[in-house]
C-alpha cells in the first residue's frame, strides 16, 4: 500500500488559513465576557491603563484580546507620557479621622518634574478602593517644573471603619501617570469626635496651676533679690539693719 506524506497541492494556503483562524479563536477562549476580558486587558497591560481605555481599545477590535493589545501598544508606543511627582508623600502623614456622611477636601501638591509641558486635557481620578464620592479633576498643562495644588472634594462613608483611596493623573487617552496618591481615612462613631474634645478639655482644666512667686510691687525686682539673699546671710539672733 502506498501512504504520501507530503502535502497535497494547494494545501499550504489552506493550511495558513486554519493556522490563523485558530490563534484568533484561542486568544479570545479565555472568556467571552466583556468585563472579564476588559479585567484581562488591564492584567496583561498593568496600571497604566484605565478601565475606559481598556473597554475602548476592545471594542474598537471586536473584542478580540490579542488585537486590542496590539492596537495600544502601537499608538502609545509612539507618545511619551507626561511626569509627575509629589512634592510631599502623603502616606506617612494621611490617616484622619472623622465622623459618617461629613464633607472634606484633600489637598496635593503636585510637580511636573519632566522636560514637556502637560499635554492638554489631563485629569485626576480615583483608579482604586474607596473613592468618596470625589469626581474628575481636570488638570492645567503644566510646564517644566510648575507646580499646582490638587483639590478634591469628599465625603466620608455612612459606615465606620478604615478606608483608603488611590488617585492617578490620566492624560486626555485615559493612560495613567505620574506617583499615586492616596487618601487613608478612619470613620467613627457619630459623637465621638465631641467627646474626645471634651475629654482633652477636662484634661486640661486638671492640670496642676504653676505656681506664682510671690512678688512685692514696691519693691523694684533687683533689690527685693538682694534683700532676700541679706535675709538669708544675716545670722541667726543678730539684727537685721536692712532698710528695707
Amino acid at each position: 500500500m502506498d501512504v504520501n506524506n507530503g502535502p497535497s497541492e494547494g494545501s499550504g494556503n489552506g493550511t495558513m488559513d486554519i493556522e490563523q483562524s485558530l490563534l484568533q479563536q484561542f486568544s479570545c477562549m479565555g472568556t467571552t465576557d466583556k468585563e472579564e476580558l476588559v479585567q484581562q486587558l488591564q492584567k496583561l497591560l498593568g496600571s497604566s491603563l484605565n478601565y475606559s481605555t481598556a473597554a475602548f481599545f476592545l471594542d474598537m477590535n471586536n473584542w478580540n484580546l490579542q488585537a486590542a493589545i496590539c492596537s495600544y501598544l502601537d499608538i502609545e508606543n509612539s507618545t511619551k507620557l507626561p511626569s509627575m511627582t509629589l512634592v510631599q508623600d502623603p502616606v506617612a502623614s494621611e490617616s484622619e479621622s472623622i465622623e459618617p456622611n461629613v464633607s472634606f477636601q484633600k489637598v496635593w501638591h503636585i510637580i511636573n518634574n519632566g522636560p514637556d509641558q502637560w499635554p492638554t486635557g489631563c485629569y485626576a481620578q480615583c483608579s482604586d478602593g474607596n473613592s468618596f464620592n470625589g469626581g474628575r479633576v481636570v488638570l492645567p498643562p503644566l510646564k517644566p517644573f510648575e507646580d499646582t495644588h490638587l483639590t478634591v472634594h469628599m465625603v466620608s462613608p455612612p459606615t465606620p471603619g478604615v478606608y483608603q483611596s488611590k488617585w492617578r493623573l490620566c492624560t486626555e487617552k485615559g493612560a495613567y501617570f505620574g506617583d499615586p496618591m492616596w487618601v487613608i481615612v478612619t470613620v467613627v462613631e457619630e459623637g465621638t469626635m465631641a467627646l474626645t474634645q471634651q475629654l482633652s478639655s477636662f484634661s486640661e482644666l486638671g492640670a496642676s496651676p504653676q505656681p506664682e512667686v510671690a512678688h512685692n510691687p514696691f519693691i523694684p525686682q533687683r533689690s527685693h533679690l538682694e534683700h532676700t539673699q541679706l535675709q538669708d546671710a544675716a545670722p541667726q539672733g543678730g539684727r537685721d539693719y536692712n532698710m528695707w
